[in-house]
């Protein structure tokens, strides 16, 4: 076995509150990998749109939004440092927890949609896996973002488990939400995602589907890391 395995890129898609994130940094802290979650790039520029009056009674600003995109500077935080959760600054900010409300959530998929704001975006994330080595979340991340990547996942669950996760996730972190208002969410978000013309939500044709609807996180994560080790030899540390 390879004392110095080749370190891939891994490229995981799936819909909203299938557990992408969840996946990605456990991957990330078993291979002593960069984990990146897009979507949290995505909702920053959210929250920017949000305090700069670009988002605002029902109103959006495109263009003003798209004037400002050179006002954005986005940063991983303790990027270095693998198999951590690394904050997310907007303008050197910790937004992290900002960005997790039902309000960023129930107007991202809006932003992201934006063909200006994901050039922007992808540039960046393309940027930060050049050297391999990331595991990166999202939406498009092996159909655009690394087309190329050696190891593309795509993960699905039932509407009704995706909600229970959402749901239990908002409460743990002391958010005050309702079902209805969770599943409302990711009904719109499905098809804003599924149905944009910028980047939409699907399937690479040589992703593995891993549908998670009766898998514990342990065992998703054993099923995904051993696509890793059939293509790189690759020990879990």
């Amino acid at each position: 076995m390879s004392k110095h395995p080749k370190k891939i890129n891994i490229a995981i898609d799936g819909y909203s509150s299938c557990g992408k994130s969840t996946l990605a940094k456990a991957m990330s802290k078993s291979l002593n990998y960069i984990f990146i979650d897009s979507g949290a790039m995505y909702r920053a520029v959210t929250l920017f749109a949000l305090e700069n009056g670009y988002l605002k009674e029902g109103t959006f600003d495109v263009e003003g939004l798209k004037r400002s995109l050179g006002d954005i500077e986005l940063v991983f935080g303790e990027l270095a440092q693998t198999g951590k959760d690394h904050p997310m600054l907007l303008n050197g900010k910790d937004v992290s927890r900002e960005i997790r409300t039902m309000e960023i959530s129930n107007l991202v998929s809006k932003v992201a949609e934006i063909r200006e704001v994901r050039t922007k975006l992808v540039e960046q994330q393309q940027l930060l896996g050049k050297n391999g080595g990331v595991v990166m979340d999202g939406r498009d991340i092996g159909t655009v973002v690394f087309p190329h990547a050696e190891l593309k996942l795509f993960l699905t669950a039932s509407p009704d488990v995706r909600a229970e996760r959402r749901f239990a996730e908002m409460n743990q972190k002391g958010m005050k939400v309702n079902m209805h208002d969770v599943e409302q969410n990711l009904r719109e978000r499905d098809y804003i995602d599924s149905t944009r013309a910028e980047s939409p939500l699907k399937q690479a044709e040589d992703a593995i589907v891993i549908d998670n609807s009766e898998l514990n996180q342990e065992e998703q994560l054993s099923l995904a890391i051993s696509y890793v080790q059939e293509l790189t030899n690759h020990q879990p540390a």
